[in-house]
């Protein structure tokens, strides 16, 4: 039965656990993106209006809702790059998760709880980033990009078009 324990997990989890993973994962693309010389790197925590900018990060009115890293341009623009910048996310949360699992397991930090329900929706997170499909509005996950660099040996952004579909069907791209 749900009840107002239930309630307060979720309101955590919605304004505090999933943001901070969100940074975690947008903060893996910023240290890869950084790594291989991409200009103008930011970080946007949340939709609506900007409350503020922090550094890199810029903090929306809705920051528990949505994330991303934005950059120009890698200095370095190879296939392995941008394989190295797609993979980032879900290495820094696998890490992350993995070690918080790792101070749990030691019994080095209390709050189990809490804990528990930050490494379940980092591996959330981690989930559906690799899944290889395109979202509703063309965009591709980190998985489909991954996939296609591997397979097609070509960087996949904002397209409706499957490649494998083009491939199957004669079309060249």
């Amino acid at each position: 039965m749900f009840g107002i324990a239930d309630l307060l997990k979720l309101l955590l989890s919605a304004f505090i656990i999933l943001p901070v993973v969100s940074v975690i994962r947008e903060g893996g693309y910023l240290i890869a993106s950084h790594f291989l010389g991409a200009k103008s790197s930011k970080v946007t925590v949340g939709c609506g209006p900007r409350i503020f900018n922090l550094g890199v990060f810029e903090i929306r009115k809705y920051y528990f809702m949505y994330s991303w890293c934005s950059y120009e341009e890698l200095k370095v623009d190879k296939n392995w790059a941008h394989l190295l910048v797609y993979s980032a996310p879900i290495l820094s949360n696998i890490i992350v998760a993995l070690g918080v699992n790792g101070l749990l397991a030691s019994e080095s930090i209390g709050m189990e709880t809490f804990w528990q329900q930050f490494i379940f929706y980092a591996f959330y997170f981690v989930l559906f980033d690799i899944l290889p499909l395109y979202y509703p509005d063309g965009q591709p996950s980190n998985g489909r990009v991954i996939y296609d660099l591997i397979r097609h040996g070509r960087l996949t952004d904002y397209q409706k078009d499957d490649p494998q579909e083009e491939l199957e069907h004669g079309t060249n791209y």
